[in-house]
């Protein structure tokens, strides 16, 4: 049976990579001693060592692209409801009087 998903903090993560990194543990051995996935580990790793400090930014810490996407998706929304009210007074004002 699966185990249930887990979400990690960014300390949690920077302590379990450093487990790998200060003290020369394997891989293997951290994720026996943190009841962790070794590959996840692994993706841990790969992200610190190219994002350095800001490689996991979190849910409060959105990137820089992140944040762009969803304001340029709130700006879409907004775009599309004007459109739409646009549409419904032209159709309105076409039609002749009755």
């Amino acid at each position: 049976m699966a185990r249930p998903r887990t979400t990690y903090t960014a300390e949690y993560k920077l302590a379990a990579v450093k487990m790998i990194t200060d003290q020369k543990l394997s891989v293997a051995e951290v994720a026996r001693r943190l009841d962790v996935g070794e590959n996840l580990l692994r993706t841990w790793r790969k992200a610190l060592e190219e994002r350095g400090a800001a490689a996991f930014p979190g849910h409060g810490n959105p990137t820089p692209a992140e944040d762009e996407l969803r304001r340029l998706r709130a700006d879409n929304a907004r775009l599309r409801a004007e459109r739409d009210l646009l549409k419904k007074a032209a159709a309105y004002f076409a039609s002749p009087p009755t």
